[in-house]
């Protein structure tokens, strides 16, 4: 509710704690510290008042407003637009893919659709960029009308001001997933005092006090209740409390006093006001343009402006968004179809052809095909701008306006393609349950269930996504069979997801469905990868080494496109895994990250960095783990993404810490049974039989290996508890299952011919041997898992050798293992284990002081991350764009790991870190 309509009442009453925060926000900006803030209220509860306030309180900052506009909600950007259309012309000053996605998401340009977080992005350093000029205060009004692509850039922009001089403040009505987690400041009714004081100003004369009370009581307080009650009610009908109505909400009663003023209008002045509701630009040469056409002069206008019902200037202004929403719907269908096609004709095609086409759709009685294809055209120009909501909204209005059955049903698919590409899951099942009722052709079938399978998938509903996709891959292996194989891949890597958890189409299930479809003599990517991991799965490792080694040797090198890496490395990688190929894995998956980085995908990025960052602690190095954790943090933060949880778990369970370890598994454990993601939970056995083994918990790591191995028995994660399996077994004296679960591994772990691997098959080997033999295993699994990065295994073996030799009676020898095996782990920062070795040693008589493994860190993991980036060469704005932060907040963030280490420049940091990591 804008101050400017309030009349005698003008100003703002009370408030407070909401000024006392604007405050404290105003002063935080114009000291160089950016402040976000969330204000969500009811309809007419003064948001908008308060952040007018907000405005003329704002001296010396540049302020940018933007009002949300429900029937702009449909348009890509638009809100965006209003935002940045006066910062343009620094557009230039934007690092140049930025920049290209900025003009790009306006149509200013033409190119690739950009991602969101690269407008988010670009949006960010726009913002930057102007307030190193002056302060900026951006006001983000009915942001519930916001359309989609602008919320989600505000959103993601909101997560990641730091250091830029800007305040950005939302008004709402709802809690918008968009705004999740940034600060709020709940806008409730004034109080009694106050809604007394606004009431009495608003009306003159005196009024019984019960009356007033009432008033206030049934209002609660809700400024635009208690004005309209004073400007619609009169005075004969409040005298001692007689004629008030029975209570209502107060949103209905809002909005009835509004149908009141608007039904008291003449009838032009309401044609006028509907025809100005139905327009949201509030441009008002269009809407006299169109009023023309309708018969409408300028004196229509008179009576609404006297009422302070609108104001016709340069621009159309409602009182309140409600007005002209009540305006709207007071309309007859009939009425407002001819207002649409006044505004469509009165729309230039060349400037504006989304508006004119969605005003033409709104002004069709029935089928219209001239109107369907002007909205298919638009829907095209979404998606190129990066807006695949707007199109999902213009191909449903197609469908809708289709004459053609087949040619509806087209378009109501592309449609919920485009909302699950949105994230509208909902909304792209619902069109999917509409064309249900209309005879889909087997093609249509195939591309229907295929999208109930990735919405399944999407969503989180991983147990029936398996079965959807299989059950698409085969419709489609009749149709097409490249789509068929990219279809049952889909199926694969979301069964693996499933593991033991998939309701029906396991990992064995669509393999062998996949081993059926027909072999090309000139096999694309696609092909190659789906022959190898369905071989891999109903064949086993040793028939499917050959085919897996090709994919790997394929995507661990720099010669595969980047196109190629964004659609298929993710699946190459799990032959890596297959063949317990450590080296090419983590390879392929740096790989696979840098490609998502610069192509600004970040919607890939968490599960590549959350399996890289579970990839690298196998290494044993953890402050490069923490760098990949605390840029996966950025990237969830930044994205509101859920965070993948494999990197802090293995991270947490290999430095043997308990309490860490069990929080964070059982959050994974909670989410992954209401999503039906088995995989992660064969993640966390084989993670918890690792620290459990660390601790000396050998009973706890059977249990938790035996759960790994069996829940998901046809997922390589199920393998790496096959050597937790063995220790802890021979541990506990149970020899046969340690024997059997040795004989697993090796089936599994040696095709590959992997040092890995076959280190790995040494050293259980070593544990159920005896004699010389067992000592030659260890031997021989110190020699080769010396040859890997696999640095707490070769330590671990060093201390399953030197525990052995001490019961051997070999105590001199044990000790040289075991010390060697304690250093190991100590430097790692493996507690547990360093713990385990130091007590061995003390048995075999060698006293060791315990060594602390755990160093306090001056610098948080994200100062870390951002000092190792710098002094790879990264430039501030390559940092930013890496960590989705402006340069100006990278800069801000080194100057603090600067003075935490002591120096005073990039030239010094390289040394600084090194002698930090000493």
């Amino acid at each position: 509710m804008s101050s400017r309509w309030l009349g005698r009442a003008g100003g703002l009453v009370g408030r407070d704690s909401e000024r006392e925060a604007f405050t404290r926000l105003l002063d935080a900006v114009r000291a160089g510290e950016s402040q976000v803030l969330v204000l969500r209220g009811d309809a007419g509860v003064g948001k908008s008042a308060l952040l007018d306030n907000l405005t003329g309180r704002a001296t010396g900052l540049r302020v940018l407003r933007v009002i949300g506009m429900q029937s702009e909600m449909e348009l890509v950007f638009a809100a965006l637009h209003q935002l940045c259309g006066p910062l343009l012309d620094r557009v230039d000053k934007l690092p140049a893919p930025q920049e290209e996605a900025l003009r790009t998401a306006f149509g200013l340009s033409e190119g690739p659709a950009p991602k969101p977080f690269m407008v988010g992005l670009a949006l960010l350093g726009l913002l930057s960029e102007a307030a190193e000029d002056q302060p900026l205060l951006c006001i983000v009004d009915d942001h519930h009308w916001v359309d989609r692509a602008s919320a989600q850039v505000l959103g993601f922009v909101a997560r990641r001001l730091a250091a830029e001089r800007v305040g950005l403040v939302f008004g709402t009505r709802v809690a918008a997933m968009e705004l999740a987690g940034i600060p709020e400041l709940p806008v409730t009714g004034l109080s009694d005092r106050d809604a007394h004081t606004l009431l009495n100003a608003a009306m003159s004369g005196s009024m019984d006090a019960r009356v007033r009370d009432q008033i206030v009581t049934e209002t609660g307080g809700n400024p635009l209740a208690l004005l309209e009650w004073a400007r619609g009610t009169t005075w004969n009908r409040l005298a001692g409390g007689f004629g008030l109505p029975e209570a209502v909400t107060v949103s209905s009663r809002i909005e009835d006093g509004f149908r009141r003023q608007l039904a008291a209008m003449p009838g032009d002045t309401r044609r006028l006001l509907q025809l100005a509701a139905a327009d949201p630009s509030g441009d008002a040469a269009l809407v006299w343009k169109a009023a023309s056409a309708l018969g409408l002069g300028l004196s229509a206008a008179t009576p609404a402006v006297e009422a302070g019902v609108a104001e016709f200037s340069t621009r159309v202004w409602f009182r309140h968004p409600l007005l002209r929403s009540v305006a709207y719907r007071a309309a007859s269908e009939s009425d407002r179809q001819r207002i649409h096609r006044a505004l469509s004709e009165a729309t230039d095609p060349t400037l504006d052809p989304d508006r004119r086409a969605w005003h033409r759709a709104r002004a069709s009685v029935g089928p219209d095909d001239d109107a369907a294809a002007d909205l298919e055209r638009s829907a095209a120009r979404a998606q190129a701008r990066g807006g695949p909501a707007a199109a999902a909204a213009f191909l449903e209005r197609a469908g809708l306006l289709s004459s053609d059955p087949r040619q509806r049903i087209e378009r109501l698919l592309a449609a919920a393609q485009a909302n699950l590409q949105a994230g509208s899951y909902d909304s792209a099942l619902g069109l999917l349950a509409t064309m249900e009722v209309d005879p889909l052709d087997p093609p249509q079938r195939a591309r229907a269930d295929l999208l109930r399978g990735q919405i399944a998938f999407a969503s989180g509903s991983g147990n029936d996504a398996p079965a959807r996709l299989l059950r698409a891959a085969i419709r489609l292996s009749a149709l097409d069979l490249d789509q068929a194989r990219e279809t049952f891949l889909a199926a694969w890597i979301a069964a693996v997801f499933a593991g033991g958890l998939a309701s029906d189409g396991d990992l064995a299930e669509v393999s062998r469905a996949a081993q059926r479809l027909p072999r090309s003599t000139s096999p694309g990517k696609p092909e190659q990868i789906l022959h190898a991991l369905s071989l891999a799965i109903t064949a086993g490792p040793a028939p499917a080494a050959p085919a897996l080694r090709a994919v790997v040797d394929a995507f661990d090198s720099t010669t595969e496109s980047p196109e190629d890496v964004l659609r298929w490395s993710w699946l190459a990688h799990a032959a890596a895994v297959a063949l317990w190929d450590h080296a090419a894995w983590r390879r392929i998956l740096l790989r696979n990250a840098e490609v998502i980085r610069c192509a600004a995908a970040a919607d890939l990025l968490p599960v590549v960095l959350s399996t890289l960052g579970a990839v690298t602690a196998w290494t044993g190095d953890f402050a490069e783990t923490a760098a990949i954790v605390a840029e996966l943090e950025a990237v969830c933060q930044a994205t509101d993404a859920s965070a993948w949880s494999f990197a802090p778990i293995i991270l947490a369970c290999l430095r043997g810490d308990r309490a860490g370890s069990e929080a964070l598994v059982r959050a994974t454990l909670e989410v992954a049974t209401v999503t039906g993601n088995g995989g992660a939970m064969t993640f966390c056995g084989w993670a918890m039989a690792v620290l459990h083994n660390g601790l000396g918990n050998h009973e706890e790591a059977v249990e938790q290996a035996t759960r790994a191995r069996d829940t998901s028995p046809d997922i390589f994660i199920a393998n790496w508890a096959l050597p937790e399996l063995v220790e802890a077994a021979v541990r506990t004296g149970r020899i046969e299952l340690a024997e059997s679960a040795v004989s697993q591994l090796e089936q599994v772990a040696m095709p590959g011919g992997t040092e890995e691997g076959l280190g790995l098959v040494a050293r259980s080997r070593a544990l159920i041997s005896t004699g010389e033999e067992a000592a030659q295993f260890f031997q021989e699994a110190i020699a080769r898992l010396a040859r890997t990065e696999l640095r707490p295994e070769l330590a671990r073996a060093h201390l399953l050798f030197g525990e052995w030799l001490h019961r051997e009676g070999l105590s001199e020898d044990a000790r040289e293992q075991l010390r060697t095996a304690h250093d190991m782990f100590a430097d790692i920062g493996t507690a547990a284990f360093a713990e385990r070795a130091r007590r061995e040693l003390l048995a075999t008589g060698k006293r060791v002081r315990r060594r602390r493994v755990d160093q306090t860190d001056a610098l948080t993991d994200q100062e870390a991350l951002i000092a190792r980036l710098a002094c790879d060469g990264r430039t501030n704005p390559e940092i930013g764009a890496q960590l989705f932060l402006s340069a100006r907040t990278v800069e801000w963030h080194l100057r603090k790991v600067f003075t935490k280490l002591d120096i005073g420049s990039r030239r010094e940091l390289t040394n600084a870190l090194a002698q930090r990591t000493r």
